[in-house]
């Protein structure tokens, strides 16, 4: 063990956790890719943030453009790339008596290519935009950027030569990585071509998010968040069953607890690991979560022996903010996730994710026959009657949340998928939900994934399929070749971060479609 100080936490490092992580680092494959096309971005008002791609050229012509000062080309690659590009630059005219200054501006979107960075005026970091000014001094050449970068598009803009020589590009590629092995996938065929595309745009999603950890995007953060390793995981069990790369990802949370034993809601792993100053209710208690799934597709009970005590701790820590009543108080001193939503209270939310993952600690507890277990199950019983007590409001037929007794979907969907109720309670709390449409909805794909679990588990499948084609294959219709962070079908231009150019448009917790689709047989 040894300490570290994180701003207003004292991180304790178990080494031997840490290591197991690195000894379970995933070596990257790798393809190159080259581009299909060159393309116009081009205005349109009647698609999604007002720009689309136009086919001009095949990208085999590029070799025969000269470009000058001023000039500029887009290149297409066809789909969403993570990965290494790398330029052939040769000159033409005269010897090259300055320097080339060039541009490449990488976008996931057309908007991206389209709108200045220049212009951003969102609250998150512009260096998070895809850019790089190169200098080259020396031609002929062959230049691979250092960055990887995540993108459909590159934008090349000569910014300055000579008037004495012009450059041509040739050999341009893409060094695509992942952890991934797309050969580990058994594919299956659904007659349902809308559900066909959106498991195959979901499996493209998570693949492109593994990288030596599961990225919740590998544009931005390009980090290992908790809240969407769990979806991740969850995925990858149906899919890729590379599962020891969320057992990687498992003892990395497990190695930087802080002085208390909390799990940090994300940590860094270069140059090494590092546990952010970002402590999350919910996310804390999916660390548990994570380890129940985890358990239950590998039977890896060593694992599940030497991660209990950190998980069993999370669930202490959380018990300890009940009140006497057995339910979250619900005070600025402590923040849950839950959903980027406006305005959402996330009280009765977090307390159902609190007996969710509370039912899930006791069935790991029973497998490991632990001396918990009884204590587990009288709390359990508590903070459900709590639950049906307080929150339940008879009159509106909802669960409500905080002093304002607010009604939201996210208050519904958790206590649904925390059982709370039977089944058949469930099924009428959900289709009231859908009926009725509380103004306090729904804001990320994370949590249309929980909406769209809460119908299949109450047993609304029709509902279910509805929801998902209606919201992942929104995105689909939009132009989506991977799921984005971020899509609300009546606000498309949406942004918790006041921008839409700084969103992810390749997002781990997006991508669970091929997992519902998959586990509950679609």
């Amino acid at each position: 063990m040894s300490i570290q100080k994180l701003q207003n936490h004292i991180i304790v490092r178990n080494e031997p956790f840490i290591e197991q992580a690195e000894n379970l680092k995933p070596q990257l494959n790798a393809t190159i890719v080259k581009p299909t096309s060159i393309v116009a971005i081009k205005h349109d008002k009647d698609v999604i943030h007002g720009w689309k791609s136009e086919y001009v050229t095949p990208a085999s012509t590029l070799a025969n453009g000269v470009y000058g000062k001023g000039d500029s080309v887009i290149l297409d690659f066809g789909d969403h790339q993570v990965g290494y590009l790398s330029i052939n630059i040769r000159p033409e005219g005269s010897p090259p008596d300055a320097p080339l200054k060039l541009k490449l501006t990488f976008g996931e979107m057309p908007v991206e290519i389209a709108e200045p960075f220049e212009n951003y005026n969102g609250w998150l970091s512009s260096s998070w935009l895809q850019e790089e000014t190169i200098f080259v001094d020396v031609m002929p050449t062959e230049i691979t950027l250092p960055r990887r970068y995540s993108f459909r598009y590159v934008k090349f803009e000569v910014i300055d030569t000579s008037p004495k020589y012009r450059v041509v590009f040739e050999k341009v590629e893409c060094r695509a990585v992942t952890s991934a092995n797309i050969n580990n996938i058994q594919t299956i065929s659904h007659q349902d071509k809308d559900l066909q595309k959106m498991d195959e745009i979901s499996i493209k999603t998570l693949a492109d998010c593994m990288q030596d950890v599961f990225e919740d995007g590998p544009k931005r953060d390009r980090r290992l968040w908790l809240g969407d390793l769990r979806l991740q995981a969850l995925a990858n069990y149906e899919t890729f069953k590379n599962n020891d790369l969320v057992k990687r990802c498992l003892y990395l949370f497990a190695g930087v607890p802080d002085d208390k034993g909390k799990v940090p809601a994300n940590v860094f792993v270069a140059p090494k690991l590092i546990a952010d100053d970002t402590y999350l209710f919910d996310y804390s208690l999916f660390f548990a979560s994570s380890i129940h799934d985890y358990y239950f597709a590998t039977s890896d009970l060593e694992t599940l022996k030497e991660l209990w005590p950190t998980a069993y701790k999370q669930v202490e820590l959380a018990l300890e903010r009940l009140d006497e009543n057995h339910i979250l108080i619900d005070t600025s001193d402590w923040w849950s996730f839950v959903d980027w939503q406006e305005g959402l209270n996330k009280q009765t939310p977090s307390q159902a994710i609190l007996i969710y993952t509370l039912k899930q600690v006791i069935r790991l507890a029973q497998e490991l026959n632990a001396p918990e277990q009884n204590t587990l199950e009288d709390r359990l019983e508590e903070i459900e009657t709590a639950a049906k007590t307080f929150l339940w409001d008879k009159q509106q037929q909802f669960f409500i949340s905080g002093s304002e007794r607010q009604v939201s979907w996210a208050s519904q969907i958790w206590m649904v998928l925390a059982g709370v109720f039977s089944k058949e309670e469930n099924q009428k709390l959900m289709k009231h939900l859908l009926k009725e449409k509380p103004e306090v909805g729904i804001a990320t794909p994370y949590m249309y994934h929980h909406l769209v679990e809460a119908l299949l588990v109450s047993g609304e499948k029709e509902a279910a399929l509805s929801e998902m084609k209606t919201y992942w294959g929104g995105m689909i219709q939009d132009g989506a070749d991977t799921f984005w962070e971020l899509y609300d079908p009546g606000n498309k231009d949406f942004s918790p971060y006041g921008s839409h150019l700084i969103n992810s448009y390749c997002h781990a917790w997006s991508c669970t479609p091929t997992y519902l689709i998959r586990k509950y047989d679609l």
